[in-house]
């Protein structure tokens, strides 16, 4: 053995302990600065956008034969903002915003159209409440409307709903619904102005409110269109419910609004004490919110959106920005519910009703995930649909003289790693 082969040789073992040790040093900063999705262990994060969709028929008819049914005269014809949550016992609970009730008529209508239809006097209610059977039926409106108005001139619109402990730990469950309330305005806000985000609570299981809570007052912000409402979808990840929300741009050519995104600690929705905004460096009690997407042009969310967490990904729905958020769906992903989203990815349009009339006369609009009608590698998104029209009284006499104008439809999407 040469002389020196000693030595060289315990180098050689300290370098490679010291090798070793600066790998393990670069794993656990890896560790550490990873999301918690992307550890050993958990699904990892992944670029995932929509690969194939198609329409989904047994929702939309389920639907569709509810509120052709002209034996019922009170009951839920159509409407919009469709929200759903499942209940312990199997069934599933629908919330809409804006909806008619009443009766409809066989076809022809009136104007000799092969429609169902409903004449000028149908009630309308600013939310409603449908109830499903475990085995997909619709079986009952509950009496509308299910939220009352706060004040004269105000509003509720129900959004995303969850079943919750009555308080922390507790084996009594009810639900918790979020609300938005809106007043009347004029100008741009002829769909009302945002004033507050709200939480309801419903017994279990004869769905009574009980209460409601203002979480978040909007107010006594000046700028109308820099009030953020929260609720229009939540995602559970760990210990905590995030709560995704939005402002209501109103510049013209139909631009990207903002999305922004507060967490409660699961099980307490309901506690305005225990909601943290993101204000772009941490969560906070107060302060100025920060939106995670949205750059008021091109990229961003419309008014109502929807995230879903595939594996270790958050993705995130919304109807295009510009002229395509007439018609297209595009979607988002990201890492964390903070951020950085990643898109808009190439959106797809789903169809819309047949109606005899040029398609440029109806708009989609609020697409909505509905996670209790999902599996098996399929994702089942809602979306609303309306007529285009800046006279109120026409549009609805539109939607009225074909009920199927104003109805949600359903589509089930498989999504992929995106290359």
């Amino acid at each position: 053995m040469p002389a020196d082969q000693g030595p060289r040789r315990g180098w050689g073992a300290r370098r490679t302990w010291i090798v070793l040790l600066l790998a393990l040093a670069c794993a656990a900063v890896l560790l550490i600065a990873l999301p918690e999705d992307d550890r050993e262990g958990g699904d990892a994060c992944e670029a995932r956008t929509v690969s194939s969709w198609a329409a989904d028929d047994k929702v939309t008819g389920a639907f569709a034969r509810y509120g052709d049914d002209t034996a019922r005269a009170d009951d839920w014809t159509g409407g919009d903002g469709t929200h759903s949550v499942r209940l312990p016992d199997g069934r599933l609970l629908w919330l809409f915003s804006d909806t008619f009730l009443g009766q409809v008529h066989a076809p022809p209508n009136p104007a000799g159209q092969p429609h169902t239809w409903r004449d000028a006097t149908a009630p309308m209610v600013r939310n409603s409440a449908v109830v499903m059977s475990r085995s997909g039926t619709l079986q009952r409106t509950l009496p509308a409307p299910l939220f009352p108005d706060p004040a004269p001139q105000q509003w509720r619109w129900p959004v995303a709903a969850k079943v919750e402990p009555r308080s922390p730990g507790s084996s009594d469950k009810v639900v918790r619904v979020l609300l938005w309330t809106r007043a009347t305005g004029t100008g741009p806000w002829i769909y009302g102005v945002p004033t507050a985000t709200e939480v309801a609570t419903l017994s279990l299981p004869d769905l009574r409110v009980e209460g409601i809570v203002k979480v978040s007052d909007q107010s006594a912000v000046p700028d109308p269109e820099k009030r953020v409402l929260y609720g229009t979808t939540t995602v559970d990840d760990g210990d905590w419910t995030y709560v995704f929300g939005g402002n209501d741009g109103k510049a013209v050519a139909r631009p990207a609004s903002h999305a922004y995104v507060a967490r409660v600690p699961r099980g307490r929705l309901a506690e305005p004490g225990a909601w943290r905004y993101w204000d772009g460096k941490d969560w906070t009690e107060s302060g100025k919110p920060r939106s995670v997407l949205g750059d008021g042009e091109r990229k961003g969310v419309g008014s109502a959106f929807t995230v879903a967490r595939v594996k270790g990904t958050y993705v995130l729905f919304t109807m295009a920005a510009g002229t395509e958020g007439l018609t297209d769906v595009t979607s988002y992903w990201a890492c964390s519910p903070t951020g950085p989203w990643h898109g808009p990815a190439k959106g797809f349009a789903p169809p819309l009703p047949k109606d005899g009339s040029a398609e440029q006369d109806m708009a989609a609009y609020n697409p909505q995930a509905h996670p209790a009608l999902s599996g098996n590698g399929r994702l089942l998104l809602s979306y609303d649909v309306n007529w285009l029209d800046a006279a109120p009284q026409s549009a609805q006499a539109n939607v009225s003289r074909n009920v199927s104008l104003y109805r949600p439809r359903f589509v089930s999407l498989r999504l992929a790693t995106a290359r």
